[in-house]
């Protein structure tokens, strides 16, 4: 099981809400719900690892990941406004320790369907 810490307050905003979530399907390993919330022009790039683009090309990627769920999540920052957002924190998996920072962009400022990431990640320890 995961354990999830968030630092951040969601509060009453739905972009934090759904961005708590989506991250959390990440750490657990939730393939379909995070697929689901994608454009089918998504562009992931993976800074000094990947670019990844298309939904067919995310899937592949995203099923492939699906089997290494985090020992623990922890959410520091979610910041959103209009069509972009960025969120920081922490993943440990394995007695690894990785930072992270996504930035992402929606399809528009009012959807949760992610046209694009930007995924910043380093290991620290491990």
């Amino acid at each position: 099981m995961t354990k999830i810490s968030i630092s951040t307050d969601c509060g009453n905003s739905p972009k934090k809400s759904f961005l708590k979530d989506f991250n959390i399907a990440f750490a657990t390993g939730k393939a379909d719900y995070i697929i689901e919330r994608v454009s089918e022009d998504i562009v992931w790039e993976i800074y000094g690892d990947k670019s990844i683009e298309g939904k067919s090309q995310f899937s592949l990627e995203i099923n492939a990941m699906k089997n290494w769920a985090a020992d623990e999540l922890i959410l520091n920052t979610i910041i959103t406004h209009g069509k972009e957002a960025s969120v920081s924190g922490e993943i440990k998996m394995g007695g690894k320790t990785y930072v992270f920072c996504d930035v992402y962009q929606f399809t528009t400022a009012s959807s949760t369907i992610i046209k694009e990431m930007h995924s910043y990640v380093i290991k620290i320890n491990g």
